[in-house]
């Protein structure tokens, strides 16, 4: 859609579009496997509580005295004493002694402001227009997910969805084996090194294929898409990279994310491709894409202080009792690097060639998490620099390098062991969102206009989460959004008066 009023249309579907890709499991085979309660492992699926990052730390086992605990043994590939006769024949392994198989099902329902209307009004006789409704009932994903351990702490997740938004758009979300504790063969301290290997998440402070909330986090979701108008002064950056889309490739960690220091190095493809218009409205020859013979590198590195008075009571992981979850008194602190390089080839008019920009940029960012009880307070910071190379006959030239910046801050309190409270802040400033037309100000600067916080996008969401089961959920949340205008996308007249688009929305969704 050209005109910066449709553009502007998505500002209203964002929060069920992030319905529909987040991808928020917990493992009910888990439950199963050991005779326990989701509770175990989550304050509000699939939030994690302390023993539930202990569990994942481990390989998804229990990080002491596993054996003990599991109530369904597993099948043993092969005999115990073949370890003695390694490598004469093949090193015993084992597999789940129940399909570890889990399903997960959520519906949504959402109720738009009277504000649509001033979306729906700027687009008569055009029946491919998009239509926004009042109200609507979404079906969200069907997705299968399996998890386990291989023995010789090998664990393994795959999830994928046969089903997105009711139709048969699903995929390939995680898949992957990750070998813990390999650092024993070198000597190194206990789970100093890990290695994970496959298609994975990158490991963000806070994930956002296993969220609780009902939308994302937007940072997260932020990529670097500019519209290339000459009549604009735009940029020629189109980098579709966000860090919450997946990655393939291998991953080393260690350390702990339940106390201490924890780290990961990855070295990774994107999974990242398409087609966009060109400078001087010539359409490329192939689109972007990440450059496939350079591999992404990503790394993180936090250290969490556990507050307690106690030394043992601060050391020990900290479960669930007869009332529910139980998390440590701590403060978390860390850091993330991600350096990439996008391609994008285009067509010169003047030679008659084809034109190859390798355009290098970086995110980098900074977190922390405090917990006091059952109060947690988190939040994330991000900025994102891209190199922005202008095509000129026969070559390119440096232009002003596309960036952006912000993050979100969250307040989660859990009332009662069923009853989670949510309020939370996300802001964007980005220059491409500016572009394509996201904002509420005129700013002729730069053709298009901004917020009055220098915002692109900045909302506030209260929310509440109530556990029906402890693997049926039902979720709300009230998004408030800025005021903002939609504008002639030739004359630049304001073609309404400043409304806002909040969105309610309500979920239900349940995991076996």
């Amino acid at each position: 859609m050209p005109t910066r009023h449709r553009i502007a249309l998505p500002l209203v579907l964002v929060l069920m579009v992030t319905l529909l890709s987040v991808s928020s499991y917990a493992i009910p085979a888990f439950s199963r496997q050991y005779g326990t309660s989701c509770s175990t492992c989550h304050v509000d699926f699939p939030k994690l509580n302390d023993f539930g990052k202990a569990f994942k730390d481990a390989g998804f086992k229990f990080p002491k005295d596993d054996e003990t605990f599991i109530k369904v043994p597993p099948v043993m590939l092969g005999a115990p004493a073949q370890k003695d006769l390694w490598p004469h024949t093949i090193f015993p392994g084992t597999i789940p002694g129940l399909p570890p198989i889990g399903l997960r099902y959520n519906t949504f329902f959402q109720v738009a402001g009277n504000s649509r209307n001033n979306f729906n009004a700027q687009l008569p006789g055009d029946p491919t227009a998009p239509f926004i409704p009042r109200t609507d009932f979404q079906s969200g994903l069907f997705s299968i997910f399996m998890a386990g351990n291989f023995g010789s702490d090998i664990a393994f997740w795959v999830d994928d969805d046969i089903s997105v938004g009711g139709g048969p758009d699903g995929g390939l979300g995680d898949g992957y084996l990750k070998f813990v504790n390999i650092g024993r063969f070198l000597k190194l301290p206990t789970d100093a090194l890990s290695l994970r290997v496959g298609q994975f998440e990158l490991d963000l402070p806070f994930s956002p294929a296993r969220s609780w909330n009902l939308s994302g986090w937007d940072i997260y979701d932020q990529a670097n898409v500019g519209v290339m108008n000459p009549a604009f002064k735009q940029q020629n950056v189109n980098n579709p990279f966000a860090l919450s889309n997946a990655a393939q490739g291998v991953e080393f960690s260690g350390g702990h994310t339940y106390r201490g220091y924890h780290y990961s190095v990855a070295f990774v493809n994107q999974n990242t491709s398409g087609n966009v218009s060109a400078g001087n409205n010539v359409p490329p020859v192939v689109g972007y894409t990440s450059d496939s013979n350079f591999k992404d590198i990503y790394a993180r590195f936090s250290y969490r202080f556990n507050l307690e008075r106690d030394p043992a009571s601060r050391n020990e992981i900290q479960a669930a009792g007869a009332t529910g979850p139980r998390d440590h008194t701590y403060l978390n602190i860390g850091g993330l690097y991600f350096y990439g390089r996008s391609v994008q080839r285009f067509s010169d008019e003047a030679s008659g060639n084809v034109l190859t920009a390798r355009e290098p940029f970086y995110r980098v960012g900074a977190d922390f998490s405090l917990n006091y009880r059952t109060f947690n307070l988190f939040g994330q910071y991000i900025y994102g620099h891209d190199h922005d190379l202008l095509q000129v006959p026969n070559t390119f030239v440096k232009g002003t390098p596309a960036t952006f910046d912000g993050g979100f801050v969250e307040a989660d309190y859990l009332a009662l062991p069923w009853l989670m409270t949510i309020m939370r802040w996300d802001g964007v400033n980005s220059r491409a969102d500016r572009i394509n037309g996201i904002g509420s100000t005129p700013d002729d600067s730069i053709g298009s206009f901004v917020s009055p916080f220098h915002s692109t996008r900045n909302r506030f969401t209260p929310g509440v989460q109530f556990l029906v089961h402890a693997n049926i959920k039902t979720s709300f949340e009230y998004q408030i959004r800025p005021q903002q205008v939609v504008y002639d996308p030739v004359t630049g007249n304001a073609l309404t008066k400043p409304f806002r688009t909040n969105t309610a929305v309500a979920g239900l969704e349940f995991v076996y």
